[in-house]
């Protein structure tokens, strides 16, 4: 079959749209909501800490708060941008039309990535009004955030698909995510707690994703570099293969 680049660009330009529609809930509302962590953690708590492994506090929570963000934001809007066709009903238009699930695929996950993306290099540089970091391997930054960014809209559409109304949208990110990122290490080194808690830590899949973006950051990590590396992809991994399984099987779309 042709690849259809047109129905990907247009599925892509119309969720951008989207987003530039909603820009004050899309990007001001999340910038200024890691602006706040910024400036009570990293400023005024940040202050009276220590240095952790030779970072200040404050730049040592850049990460955390940058997957944070990142998590968040890539669930909801794959979540909310294939939710909406099945809502109103337009989603069958979509799957009569001359485009397989690969390129529905495409310009759903790459609208969400790219909106988080965009997100993240925000809060980049909204951080760099409060705190100065380095990054030590930017290529590998860069790198993990796009890694990041498409496994967790992968995600995303999966519970965009699932969910049956707007709660269930909340549900993932409220009650599982954002805990398990707090929990993570976003604040805080693992290294810091005491067993058997920095065990039990081990088995949260966050702390991968926030020690890997720290290695990038300041070339030390709680986990390695290559552990994370692989347990991203191992979940983009079988993201694809439950989203191959929803349009081969048609669960939750026709029926």
């Amino acid at each position: 079959m042709r690849f259809n680049l047109h129905g990907v660009r247009a599925i892509y330009r119309f969720e951008m749209n989207r987003a530039l529609r909603t820009w004050a809930q899309s990007i001001i509302a999340p910038v200024l909501t890691t602006s706040l962590y910024f400036i009570v953690f990293g400023s005024a708590i940040g202050s009276r800490m220590g240095d952790i492994g030779g970072v200040s506090y404050g730049a040592y929570i850049i990460p955390g708060l940058l997957m944070l963000s990142l998590l968040s934001e890539s669930i909801s809007n794959a979540a909310f941008g294939i939710y909406m066709p099945k809502w109103s009903g337009t989603i069958y238009e979509l799957l009569s039309a001359p485009v397989n699930w690969v390129e529905v695929l495409l310009g759903y996950v790459g609208a969400a990535a790219t909106k988080s993306l965009l997100l993240g290099t925000l809060i980049l540089l909204t951080a760099r009004l409060f705190v100065h970091y380095q990054i030590a391997h930017p290529v590998w930054m860069v790198g993990l955030l796009i890694l990041t960014a498409i496994t967790f809209c992968l995600f995303g559409f999966i519970i965009g698909l699932w969910a049956d109304n707007f709660q269930k949208l909340q549900i993932v990110p409220l009650l599982i995510i954002t805990p398990l990122t707090f929990l993570g290490g976003a604040f805080y080194s693992i290294g810091m707690l005491p067993e058997p808690w920095q065990t039990v830590s081990l088995f949260n899949p966050v702390v991968y994703l926030i020690s890997g973006l720290r290695w990038a950051f300041y070339d030390a990590a709680d986990v390695h570099i290559a552990v994370s590396t692989g347990m991203t992809l191992g979940f983009l991994a079988a993201c694809l293969a439950v989203v191959w399984w929803v349009f081969k099987t048609g669960w939750r779309i026709r029926r």
